[in-house]
């Protein structure tokens, strides 16, 4: 029945593209969703609720040419808090989340458990969550369309109720991002999954543990399948499990309520099944990503900063990278330093060819860091090729660093060859998703002129007060509503 329901979904799909334009409906669909982006109002009270009403656009203006200096601390991990909160419904008892991001996607979260009867609290960087009973098994599709991470919320309403109903949940338009690895282990684990206008999953005879190997190590993928695992009957293997920091910390959360996993921090977890979970205290790990970000922007700029609230072991890859394009950093305990005054030149590989930055599967370079590191290959003198492997609608970002001036070659939808120094002149574009937003903000920093960014509320999405963090560095940017 899925597959079958799984191809007729598919072909209706495809229905609604109109074949002779591919990239324009690509284009159209953006908008769309673009116009439907919202932005909450701050959560600087006690209690949380929602926000009545939501304006459409915010706009970053940029006057360019300032090196950013100064610190700036790392926030909380934006993939490690949303199947966090997910979690939360795991159990009847209270849970506590410190440094927690206020962004807009984890506003979008706390929606969908006070949607389905939870309690939520917060207090600057901690959350209180209580799910002390579900008053319903189905989120609603204003809510899944908000969020992709809707659908983590399944195992555990599973665990709850024995059911849940969703629609086919939102997200960043980056290209295709398949599901199929969570429909997968569901189904492996005793789930019945049925296909079409809404998602419905019911567990006739509970959860019960398989065998799994996953097709690719989806970190969502992960983060459910475990969250379904830690509560069903018997044992559990996870093969070619994700296994990126903010899996890890997941993990390690769930241990602290009750459940028992091994093999964090590798590609196998061994899970044996208990049969409830308590509430407990987490603090949630830093955000690699928004740091990597900030170290891209300053480098580009040819500034000098300091990261604080960061680790060791989640820059190894990520400082190859940097050091592929001229860019020395620091890295220490709880901190990384960016020298000023570094010249910045590609570094050819041994025989003397073009390197190549790709992405892949944690330890490798993470996609998410890709496009600021575009941005600032664009200050680099040299040619680098990247390679994006996991989504083919990353790199659409880069005409608009063609237009303000970049030298440029998009030779498909997965790579793009950048020859640099560019000087960059200012322009107005829109954001099409949270990365390319912030590489576009990279981009007008470096710009001459003045520059602006609509669509900023998608930046908003994933890196928290990005405009008082720009300001504390030196940057010029205000923002428009």
């Amino acid at each position: 029945m899925y597959g079958k329901r799984r191809a007729a979904s598919c072909l209706a799909g495809r229905k609604k593209w109109p074949r002779y334009n591919f990239w324009e409906c690509i284009r159209t669909h953006r908008q769309m969703r673009w116009g439907r982006m919202a932005k909450s109002a701050p959560m600087n009270v006690a209690v949380w609720r929602r926000p009545n009403s939501y304006k459409s656009m915010s706009t970053f203006e940029i006057e360019g040419g300032v090196a950013l200096r100064g610190t700036v601390r790392a926030s909380g991990n934006k993939n490690a808090i949303l199947p966090m909160i997910a979690a939360c419904i795991l159990t009847d008892q209270e849970m506590v989340l410190d440094n927690v991001p206020d962004i807009i996607d984890v506003r979008h979260m706390l929606d969908v458990i006070v949607a389905l009867g939870g309690k939520v609290e917060r207090s600057g960087e901690r959350i209180s969550v209580h799910v002390a009973s579900l008053q319903s098994s189905q989120i609603s599709r204003e809510l899944c369309n908000k969020t992709r991470t809707s659908i983590l919320c399944v195992a555990p309403m599973l665990h709850r109720l024995g059911k849940a109903t969703l629609y086919p949940p939102g997200g960043d338009v980056i290209g295709r991002r398949r599901l199929d690895t969570h429909f997968y282990g569901l189904q492996k684990l005793g789930a019945s999954v049925e296909l079409g206008e809404t998602y419905d999953f019911a567990v006739p005879h509970g959860l019960r543990g398989a065998d799994l190997f996953f097709d690719e190590p989806s970190v969502t993928g992960t983060e459910h399948i475990l969250m379904a695992a830690v509560v069903s009957q018997g044992a559990t293997i996870i093969r070619n499990a994700a296994c990126e920091p903010h899996v890890q910390d997941l993990a390690n959360m769930l241990n602290a309520m009750g459940a028992k996993i091994s093999g964090i921090g590798t590609n196998q977890l061994t899970v044996e099944g208990v049969t409830s979970l308590s509430g407990t205290t987490h603090q949630v790990c830093h955000d690699h990503i928004e740091a990597a970000s900030y170290l891209a922007l300053a480098a580009a700029t040819g500034g000098e900063i300091k990261v604080e609230g960061t680790d060791l072991h989640s820059y190894w890859m990520c400082r190859r990278v940097f050091s592929t394009l001229g860019v020395k950093i620091e890295l220490y305990k709880d901190h990384i330093y960016l020298p000023e005054q570094q010249d910045l030149r590609v570094l050819r590989d041994y025989d003397g060819s073009m390197p190549v930055i790709g992405d892949g599967p944690w330890p490798q370079f993470a996609t998410d860091q890709m496009s600021c590191m575009i941005t600032l290959a664009t200050q680099v003198e040299g040619n680098v090729l990247f390679f994006e492997k996991m989504f083919e609608s990353r790199l659409y970002f880069v005409d608009r660093l063609i237009a303000m001036g970049a030298n440029a070659v998009v030779c498909d939808p997965h790579r793009v060859v950048i020859s640099g120094r560019s000087r960059l002149r200012g322009t107005t574009m829109v954001s099409p998703d949270i990365r390319a937003g912030m590489a576009l903000l990279g981009a007008a920093l470096c710009a001459s002129g003045k520059s602006t960014v609509q669509n900023a509320n998608m930046i908003e999405r994933g890196y928290e007060r990005v405009e008082e963090k720009l300001l504390a560095l030196g940057a010029r940017i205000s923002r428009r509503d």
